[in-house]
């Protein structure tokens, strides 16, 4: 915090003043006043202004029913104005108060947390505050990064294809040299965290030689591909010598919120290289040891701008903080479990490119090759079952209950130490066998849900009503009826007769991925290089003016 906020964060006496514009909004009045009694706990006194005598009323009654005691409550000088925004008159009451006695803070009651947060001495609302108006600016330590991210950005895109492409040779090369450091800190790290977090996210967090060399030769197909920045996507005539291109250029600046996955740093580090961006790293506190000497290393081999370029966070500050500053940082990347990636989603104003859930569905058809279809499930599970990507949903054609294959599958999954949970549809059929704690569910662990269907469409409709648009398959040999399946489900990946686990940026070839997302707008599915891209446009004349559209004759006549 700045320092003049360091005085409201150790203030005894707080006068909080609700201005209700018209009507009463009781959801926001009870947030206000659970949040009085929790300043008042910490034994800060408070006194409640209230914009009419109503909501006076309502605050004084909810204090009382829900916390058994009243804050005193007054009429304030000045009110709301009728738009509901605060007016000229409002703001000069709040800067003299400031003059006269003490400082103020403005912020809207339908921020979250808005009286804790304020006076906790965060930067909410705006403050009023003789001291901090003729005290030079304070740019948080995060907001500094971020510029200079953008700075560092700016300046990568001026050097050559070939200096950034040995800028990722050695990186990866990097990588190798160190993996003995890497693996000590990274068991310290595991060591630290085992019986703490639970299994899915300790399999996240342990780094193996395969997977480092793995690591390795993702940075060097990222540095194989063709120079992503500048490319053409198109090229128009405007009009006679008057040349527009379209090309690509990088976003800006990256924000990657991911939970105990080291292995995801180096990743984005190289992605965000090869395209361009600034990037800013907030990893979980239980891989800190591995993500402090990946980090390391990889600035260390970028050379002179790395610091700048990809910078690790290693404040302790709210996410909350993070996602405030929306006016430089231009995407968010959240890389981790349903409940991280739904916050993020819900409490940012920048765009948040990603997925909340891996659902991810097999649907073995009554043509399929049994024996392949129960390899590619058991590898969609087996293979890494904390995966976004692993199998959670089995569906099986009724045929198969009838000629004995239900039964070959259950056997299958027993013998691979799969669990298997029976939704409604195989209750009588297999009894016994644990409910599927919702009918949309991600395990993340050695177990999936069952369902048997009537048909391929009743297959679609469950993917469709309790997926989450990531990834399925079918299992068939009838090519129609795979085409078919694969038209229809509106999923980021939907494959044909091979494992869920092939959806992933490395297996696709885009060497790496900084994440899988389920959007419709700009990147769906694995996120590599194009996906960390926008445009821009170039235009090229010889002195051409508008002159309402009579100083030249148009062409637009496509070249590219």
């Amino acid at each position: 915090m700045s320092a003049p906020r360091s005085s409201v964060a150790s203030a005894k006496t707080a006068v909080v003043q609700v201005a209700v514009p018209q009507g009463l909004n009781f959801t926001v009045l009870g947030s206000l006043v659970d949040q009085l009694a929790i300043v008042a706990a910490k034994g800060i006194k408070i006194q409640v202004a209230a914009s009419s005598e109503e909501a006076s009323t309502a605050i004084s009654t909810l204090l009382t029913l829900k916390h058994g005691k009243v804050a005193p409550t007054y009429s304030p000088l000045a009110a709301m104005a009728p738009s509901g925004q605060p007016d000229a008159a409002l703001i000069a009451s709040a800067w003299e108060t400031a003059q006269k006695s003490c400082s103020v803070i403005m912020a809207s009651a339908a921020e979250k947390n808005v009286i804790v947060r304020s006076l906790s001495g965060l930067a909410v609302g705006t403050f009023f505050d003789v001291e901090a108006a003729s005290a030079p600016p304070v740019i948080s330590p995060i907001r500094s990064m971020a510029v200079r991210a953008r700075a560092a950005s700016r300046k990568l895109q001026t050097t050559t294809t070939e200096e950034r492409v040995a800028m990722l040779h050695r990186i990866a090369d990097a990588l190798v040299a160190k993996q003995d450091e890497i693996m000590a800190e990274n068991a310290k790290d595991v060591a630290e965290s085992t019986g703490k977090v639970a299994d899915a996210l300790l399999q996240r967090l342990v780094l193996k030689p395969e997977k480092i060399n793995n690591l390795a030769v993702g940075i060097r197909a990222i540095a194989a591909q063709d120079e992503p920045v500048g490319r053409m996507l198109g090229q128009t005539e405007i009009a006679d010598g008057l040349i527009l291109d379209k090309v690509t250029a990088p976003i800006g600046v990256l924000l990657i919120i991911f939970e105990a996955r080291p292995d995801a740093l180096p990743q984005i580090a190289a992605l965000a290289l090869r395209s361009g961006n600034g990037l800013l790293l907030k990893g979980g506190k239980e891989a800190t040891r591995s993500n402090d000497i990946l980090h390391r290393i990889i600035v260390e081999a970028i050379g002179p701008i790395g610091n700048d370029l990809i910078s690790l966070i290693h404040t302790r500050g709210e996410i909350d903080d993070l996602l405030a500053l929306d006016d430089v940082i231009d995407l968010v990347i959240p890389r981790g479990g349903n409940a991280l990636v739904t916050y993020i989603q819900q409490n940012t104003k920048i765009p948040v490119l990603g997925h909340a859930d891996g659902v991810c569905h097999v649907y073995i058809d009554e043509k399929a090759d049994l024996k392949l279809a129960i390899k590619l499930t058991v590898d969609g599970k087996i293979d890494y079952p904390a995966a976004c990507n692993a199998v959670e949903k089995v569906l099986v054609h009724k045929s198969w209950v009838e000629n004995g294959g239900l039964a070959k599958v259950m056997d299958a999954m027993k013998a691979a130490g799969i669990t298997v949970h029976g939704g409604m549809s195989v209750e009588t059929l297999l009894p016994g066998l644990p409910t599927p704690p919702a009918l949309r569910h991600e395990y993340s662990s050695l177990d999936l849900s069952l369902e048997v269907v009537e048909n391929m469409q009743e297959a679609i409709d469950i993917i469709h009503a309790h997926g989450s648009s990531h990834t399925e398959c079918i299992v068939t040999a009838d090519s129609v009826t795979a085409e078919e399946f694969l038209r229809c489900v509106d999923s980021a990946c939907v494959l044909h007769n091979c494992s869920t686990r092939f959806s992933d940026g490395f297996r696709f070839g885009l060497g790496a991925e900084v994440g899988i997302s389920t959007s419709r707008i700009h990147a769906r599915g694995p996120v590599g290089v194009e996906g960390l891209l926008t445009s821009k446009w170039l235009l090229r004349g010889h002195g051409q003016i508008v002159a309402k559209d009579t100083g030249v004759e148009y062409t637009h006549r496509k070249l590219v």
